[in-house]
């Protein structure tokens, strides 16, 4: 039996590997909005106006979120230029360092074997390796509150000294508050939660008395503080905006639209569990069985992404992404059921990844009939070698583990799947860049460019393209558009216009003032707009949105 879980060699250069290619595929695809456009072109903003306390987007006041990662990506931008990798190195970063982090404690706390296989199942799991590509606050979050969760592993485990307890159980004070740095309360509410439900099953109220509570709060609030004193200080209005809407009326009622299933944090934990679905529910039985010792770190593990997905799923507001924190601690308990699960298991999850593959092999050929708008169906064909190179890899990766599996070469049986699982997963995102580019907006630019000078203004009518104003290095006017700048723009109604009609009248008059304006506007304004007779040229358009400039009346 091969024990590769011993060699340092191997586990430097499986982590070496994995850094350089998650870092170099961060720069491949376009930034596909709304999440990564939004993102960067707010650290775009930052960097450009040097207000790094007032966060905004499109130059309209943004209090959605607190300012973490736009800090991030705009130090990003001041070191590396603009671009999308660096709009994404921020999430790539706290992807690598999650899956650093999470093997660490794994082999602190469990074992050598174990970190060894719990770095590999978080690096390989297909919500993981996804979202640590795409520049979005839950990676972020995620990054944070995977040193709050393994710092609290690593701290209050069995035998450790005093020194080693303090320091990182100060660590773990500090990953919450750069969490709500991050994404807001939730970075303090869903650990402080995960440890009430602990004590409650365990009964171990000496927990709390471990926990350095008044160095460690000092420490969270001089780190999460003072941002909410400065933006406070600058702009009165954001704390109920932030605290009241972003956070009680968000979880509470219903109004962002973003109702889902009752079960669909459920459905996407097992998706994004991938390839390690055959062992998932193994795994978390295995967290609930009885442990030597007064602290049970299988147990937290367990309370962690269970508690964090009931959170989720009591709440009115349901994305996707919301769950992503708890796959550290799904990877942990992974790790720890792969070192001792039977052989049976390990041949199911090997079966379900081939399966996976054999599923994307069959889809290829209906790829084209995928496209939502005219003439797309071409992208879908582009899309088709690369979903079948992953369908190839996939079945092929899985069948592999499997015969490892069989043969009880549990080291390599991990191995194979993972990087089957992480390659499947890689080669789908880069595909991705046809599909990304009209999402986006990017095949307009030349056109767009060629019509823009300096003074040139820019409106965006009926829709806010929230990838093309960060490529467009520019801020654009909104017109009839609020969604969600309603409050910015409560705040500073000067800055948009609000009706059709009125962009209409001012368009028409800066035509005949020899005054240069450009456009991107839904089809259908367009239309009505000729209708009208209002004085306009088709600079260029693709199947979701067109870009008019104004007749310009020569003297």
């Amino acid at each position: 039996m091969k024990e590769l879980h011993l060699s340092n060699k191997l586990a430097w250069s499986l982590f070496a590997a994995f850094a350089i290619v998650s870092l170099y595929l961060l720069g491949v695809r376009t930034l596909v909005p709304p999440d990564e456009g939004r993102y960067a072109e707010m650290a775009r903003e930052m960097f450009a106006s040097g207000d790094w306390i007032t966060t905004r987007l499109n130059g309209i006041k943004y209090f959605e979120k607190p300012p973490l990662q736009t800090w991030m990506n705009a130090l990003s931008f001041a070191l590396f230029g603009l671009g999308d990798w660096q709009a994404r190195l921020w999430t790539g970063l706290c992807g690598i360092g999650g899956v650093a982090l999470t093997g660490y404690a794994g082999a602190k706390v469990f074992g050598r074997r174990i970190g060894f296989y719990a770095a590999l199942v978080l690096g390989s799991c297909f919500y993981w390796a996804a979202c640590s590509q795409i520049d979005s606050l839950d990676m972020g979050l995620s990054g944070m509150m995977t040193i709050s969760l393994c710092a609290l592993l690593i701290a209050q485990r069995d035998g450790a000294p005093d020194h080693e307890r303090r320091n990182w159980m100060l660590a773990c004070w500090a990953g919450m508050a750069l969490a709500v740095l991050s994404k807001g309360l939730i970075g303090l509410m869903l650990p402080g939660g995960v440890l009430v439900v602990y004590t409650l099953i365990t009964r171990d109220w000496k927990l709390w008395t471990r926990l350095h509570l008044v160095k460690g709060l000092l420490l969270f609030f001089a780190i999460a503080a003072p941002w909410f004193l400065l933006v406070w200080m600058r702009n009165p209005e954001q704390p109920h905006f932030f605290f009241i809407h972003e956070h009680w009326d968000r979880f509470f009622l219903k109004e962002h639209h973003r109702e889902q299933a009752w079960y669909i944090f459920v459905v996407l934990t097992a998706v994004g569990m991938v390839p390690w679905l055959g062992v998932l529910f193994q795994s978390l039985a295995l967290g609930a069985k009885r442990e030597a010792g007064r602290f049970r770190p299988r147990l937290m593990a367990l309370v962690w992404a269970a508690f964090i997905i009931l959170f989720f799923t009591k709440s009115n507001s349901k994305l996707p992404g919301y769950i992503l924190p708890v796959f550290p601690a799904l990877a942990l308990l992974t790790a720890s059921y792969l070192e001792h699960g039977t052989r049976r298991s390990r041949m199911l999850a090997a079966a379900l990844l081939s399966l996976v593959g054999a599923a994307l092999l069959a889809t290829v050929p209906f790829m084209p009939k995928m496209a939502g708008h005219a003439g797309e169906h071409v992208l879908y064909q582009a899309f088709q070698p690369w979903v079948l190179a992953a369908g190839f890899i996939a079945l092929a990766g899985g069948g592999l583990a499997f015969i490892y599996a069989r043969q009880m070469q549990r080291d390599l049986f991990v191995l194979v799947l993972a990087i089957a699982g992480f390659a499947t997963t890689e080669i789908m995102l880069a595909g991705f860049e046809p599909l990304g580019q009209v999402r986006a907006g990017t095949n307009l630019l030349p056109a767009i460019k060629a019509e823009l000078k300096p003074d040139t203004k820019i409106y965006s009518v009926g829709l806010y393209e929230q990838s093309l104003t960060f490529y467009l290095r520019r801020t654009v006017t909104l017109v009839d558009y609020l969604d969600e700048f309603t409050f910015g723009l409560q705040q500073q109604p000067e800055l948009a216009i609000p009706t059709v009609a009125a962009f209409a009248d001012q368009w028409t008059r800066d035509a005949a003032a020899g005054v240069r304006d450009v456009a991107i506007i839904r089809a259908d304004i367009v239309k009505d707009l000729q209708q009208k007779g209002v004085p306009l040229r088709v600079v260029a358009q693709d199947s979701r949105r067109t870009v008019i400039a104004n007749d310009i009346k020569k003297p």
